[in-house]
């Protein structure tokens, strides 16, 4: 009875532990403000533990993760999300605006890439209400970064405090990241010193400094204009990777939002008793003759003129023919003469073939002493193809044949 109960006791434990369901990420965010979950592999990692288990060893595997929302293909519309390699970090990030507000339940799907097992866990964003005014913002360009390489915190503090000198305030919040890929950029080729470029949007309540309102001076619109560097430039950087572009920078000022034209008021639909049915006046009728002439009557007119020189040059033109003149006889008819009267010789010479054919044309003919010896006569083959070669047996120093 003992072994029965603690067979059942570690069948209940070994169920369990495929059973065991993980809880809910659960983060909360407000709108307006950068939203930003590192997916760190060293915590996926443990979750492959059956692997660790078996062999006894901890790898530090390739993963890839796959996001999106509960029930649907991607992401919402205010949340991205980037891998550079299998072997880097995954990013989520966004900046959700007001319409965004609510829960987002988001699947993550880690796939190992050794044993290629894989994992899924779920994640719920809460989106509140706006939490403080951000009225003052500003958008810098950054040409040396990567998206993935200004999302961790740190370097985002390091962005701020320079930031912060420039602004005079140490209330600064950065309120939106977006890679210049997103902005239409062209891709950087794949070689060391070439970045994609990010913008970082950050904001505050307190009023622009001077240095940031050198921004909207005439002058540096022009000097910027001019391809030039602005000379009113006031950044610093600490990190050479966190210098801005000026000319690229901006000032957002949300003290005073535009209100939206008035809508129009509509009316009942109903036509007054005595009123009448006044439609606008037709345009006034236009006149297509000259239209017609520069569209057909034109091109129609140049294609007979080359028509009728194309045909001059081709009959009129042609090489060989020429004014006759009785002094400068035509030289193609001369040739052509020439030609005839060549044919009608050697017409007359075939006709006279009766003449004795040349000794040096007859076989066996020995070009020294001019004797003729008739062709060896065999019993059974009179067919000249099998006559022996007299010329290869015959010794070139005597005038007699070979026996």
């Amino acid at each position: 009875m003992a072994d029965k109960g603690s067979c059942s006791f570690f069948l209940t434990v070994y169920v369990a532990t495929f059973l065991v369901v993980h809880a809910d990420i659960k983060l909360y965010t407000q709108v307006g403000q950068l939203f930003v979950y590192e997916l760190e592999r060293e915590t996926f990692q443990n979750e492959f533990v059956p692997y660790l288990k078996h062999y006894g060893q901890v790898h530090d595997d390739r993963m890839a993760f796959k996001c999106n929302k509960q029930s649907f293909p991607d992401l919402p519309r205010w949340l991205r999300f980037t891998q550079r390699d299998t072997s880097d970090n995954g990013f989520l990030y966004g900046t959700p605006l007001e319409e965004d507000q609510g829960k987002n339940v988001i699947e993550i799907t880690v796939i190992n890439k050794r044993s290629y097992d894989t994992f899924r866990e779920r994640m719920v964003i809460t989106v509140e209400a706006p939490g403080k005014r951000i009225p003052y913002q500003a958008e810098f360009y950054l040409p040396h970064r990567e998206i993935e390489k200004v999302l961790p915190s740190t370097v985002q503090e390091d962005i701020k405090r320079d930031i912060q000198r420039m602004w005079g305030t140490e209330r600064l919040d950065i309120v939106n990241i977006t890679s210049a890929l997103d902005r239409g950029g062209r891709v950087p080729l794949p070689l060391e010193g070439h970045y994609e470029g990010v913008y970082v949007k950050v904001g505050t309540d307190q009023y622009f400094s001077a240095c940031l309102l050198k921004l909207q001076t005439p002058q540096h619109q022009q000097e910027c204009e001019a391809g030039g560097k602005s000379s009113g430039d006031c950044s610093t950087c600490t990190d050479p990777s966190n210098c801005i572009t000026w000319c690229k920078s901006t000032l957002i000022d949300l003290s005073r939002p535009v209100l939206p034209p008035p809508a129009p008021t509509p009316g009942s639909g109903i036509l007054e008793i005595g009123g009448f049915y006044d439609p606008p006046e037709s345009p006034p009728s236009r006149d297509y003759f000259l239209d017609y002439i520069g569209t057909v009557i034109v091109p129609l007119t140049l294609a007979i003129i080359l028509c009728l020189i194309l045909a001059y040059i081709m009959c009129c033109r042609r090489e060989g023919v020429k004014k006759r003149d009785a002094k400068t006889p035509d030289i193609q008819l001369y040739h052509q003469r020439t030609i005839l009267g060549n044919t009608d010789e050697l017409r007359s010479m075939a006709g006279g073939r009766g003449v004795p054919q040349p000794l040096s044309t007859l076989p066996m003919f020995n070009t020294r002493t001019g004797e003729r010896v008739p062709p060896v006569q065999r019993p059974f083959r009179s067919d000249s193809s099998h006559i022996p070669l007299i010329m290869a047996q015959e010794d070139p120093n005597t005038d007699t044949l070979p026996r």
